[in-house]
């Protein structure tokens, strides 16, 4: 069975934040299984946005652990379209989280992350 989104978030900023890394959680979604976007904040106006990654991805129908994907490509992206592409998931799904980390080397201490998505 897959952590509940609350649990995970608040295990992942605090994982985060024991690495010195600065964290926040910009939007509160669904406890039980809201989908999860993390913004990484490059500090020089570019950013990366990590989100689940597509159903192709996983090799059986109910993974227990979570896959990320690039959202927004392989390149970091002007702050701007990060948050334009974040607020067009909001439209589609008002009940995702959203976590900033701000880290100009683009490290995000996700664990699962499949390229080429």
């Amino acid at each position: 069975m897959r952590l509940k989104s609350a649990i995970w978030v608040s295990a992942y900023v605090r994982r985060l934040s024991a690495e010195g890394i600065p964290v926040a959680v910009m939007r509160r979604g669904a406890e039980e299984a809201g989908a999860i976007f993390i913004k990484i904040n490059r500090l020089d106006g570019t950013a990366d946005v990590y989100g689940p990654a597509p159903q192709t991805a996983f090799e059986d129908d109910r993974p227990v652990e979570r896959l990320w994907s690039r959202a927004t490509g392989a390149e970091p992206v002007e702050d701007a379209k990060a948050e334009e592409y974040l607020a067009r998931q909001r439209r589609f799904d008002p009940d995702l989280w959203v976590v900033e980390v701000e880290e100009r080397t683009g490290r995000h201490l996700l664990e699962q992350v499949v390229d080429g998505l």
